[in-house]
């Protein structure tokens, strides 16, 4: 995990173990090396994996569009949204742009699916977006989605109240009173205003979407997410998205509802994790996917290799 180190502090362990080969598809293109931790065996555990591309699916969770110029905003003065400050999400995108976009415009095409999931459900402007589950807009739609988009995101008003500029303190318990009072995360209508959560989270701009790709949204639950998989012949995934900590693990297309029906895989450099009190992701993501490692398995980037299948010669 040392290819990002601006991003992932890297994974150190004395102890690791090479394994068997796992997952051995017949007509495998995909190699994907991966690595677990188990206290049992006290150490990292690696091994390789061959995966056929057109039963994978790469999933992007919540690449929410937020402080990237279509409109979707932190709110002011002191709102909060995605990494929950202006300046992290804007580190976040930059992340998306450098490390998760050419991931996966490298594959984009070779494997069955690209996919990102978001909150809410399928409204009547990200239909004309993107296509989902049950629709697949034409390229006149999509121009009419983004217009759409941008006015509706524009018109909102970004402005919620201020910090409370005095608090009300018992001598019994002031703590409890001033955390009650003053919360270190408060992403509701006081400080974002009523509706901001209400409106529709696009993509991020950081991503060049193809017109293939699919979006997954959060309402409608897991059943018709693995369902649509299952059909499309999906039987292994490789995780990406934000954030480490939360929504990847626990949301819709997290890893803890994926890994119950699919060989899932998290790409441990293409995801961060929130990080609170730091100028940095490095450290919370290193803690975030070291943590998942005693039950998921790891792979990253630079160990994800497509084979092009060889042509026979007469």
């Amino acid at each position: 995990m040392a290819d990002h180190p601006e991003f992932i502090e890297p994974v150190r362990e004395n102890v690791r173990y090479e394994g068997r080969l796992l997952v051995n598809d017949r007509e495998a293109d995909l190699t994907v090396r991966a690595w677990r931790f188990s206290y049992n065996a006290r150490g990292i555990i690696e091994m390789p994996n061959r995966l056929r591309a057109a039963n994978t699916a790469i999933i992007m969770v919540h690449p929410w569009g937020v402080d990237d110029g279509q409109g979707w905003r932190t709110p002011e003065p002191v709102g909060a949204a995605d990494f929950c400050t202006p300046e992290k999400n804007h580190l976040a995108g930059r992340h998306t742009r450098e490390v998760i976009d050419p991931f996966l415009k490298s594959l984009r095409g070779k494997v069955a699916l690209v996919m990102y999931s978001l909150p809410g459900d399928e409204d009547a402007i990200r239909k004309k977006l993107y296509r989902s589950f049950k629709s697949r807009p034409t390229e006149k739609e999509r121009s009419e989605g983004a217009k759409e988009l941008k006015e509706k995101l524009n018109r909102f008003v970004y402005r919620g109240e201020a910090l409370p500029a005095t608090l009300k303190l018992s001598e019994d318990k002031p703590v409890v009173d001033y955390f009650q009072q003053f919360r270190g995360l408060d992403a509701a209508a006081r400080f974002n205003n009523a509706g901001f959560w209400e409106l529709p989270i696009p993509v991020t701009r950081d991503l060049d979407v193809g017109a293939d790709d699919v979006v997954i949204y959060d309402a409608a639950g897991y059943k018709p997410l693995k369902q649509f998989l299952q059909k499309q012949g999906i039987r292994h995934v490789l995780l990406t998205g934000y954030c480490t900590d939360m929504c990847y693990c626990r949301t819709t297309a997290g890893y803890q509802n994926l890994s119950n029906d699919f060989n899932v895989f998290l790409v441990g450099d293409a995801t961060l994790a929130t990080f609170p009190a730091n100028s940095t992701p490095r450290f919370a993501t290193n803690a975030a996917i070291s943590l998942a490692s005693i039950d998921q398995l790891i792979t990253q980037i630079g160990w994800i290799k497509y084979d092009a299948p060889k042509t026979s010669k007469r």
